[in-house]
């Protein structure tokens, strides 16, 4: 079993910078790719960033040139570097880990593992 804490979240205005960390633990071994989601309200969960652990990377597109993900493999932490926040980045931010088929990275249900997630709010 593996366990995923968020932190980082906060209230910012638009423009403005935040950093998400997710620390893993338990079972990490299993944790081939680790992404981040987020979820509005009213809205579906959608996939944001993730890397693999050869540090393989994918961003969705209304992230791009804004997101940086990062992973740190000794560290079992995954970060999202967030620049230039805009209000339609508003919402909560979750973790997720698994080892699952490349072509699912960006599909929530895919992922067994999740952390309970941080508030991201952009005014």
């Amino acid at each position: 079993h593996v366990q995923l804490v968020e932190s980082g979240g906060g209230s910012v205005q638009a423009g403005g910078s935040l950093r998400l960390a997710c620390v893993a633990s338990g079972n990490t071994r299993g944790n081939g790719y680790m992404a981040w989601f987020r979820q509005a309200p009213g809205k579906e969960r959608e996939g944001v960033a993730q890397v693999y652990t050869n540090g393989d990377s994918w961003l969705a597109d209304s992230v791009k040139g804004r997101f940086t993900i990062s992973r740190d493999l000794a560290k079992n932490a995954l970060y999202l570097q967030m620049n230039a926040l805009k209000s339609d980045d508003t919402a909560m931010y979750y973790c997720a880990a698994d080892d699952i088929d490349p072509s699912c990275t960006m599909v929530a249900t895919a992922y067994n593992y999740w952390g309970q997630g941080t508030q991201v709010t952009v005014s």
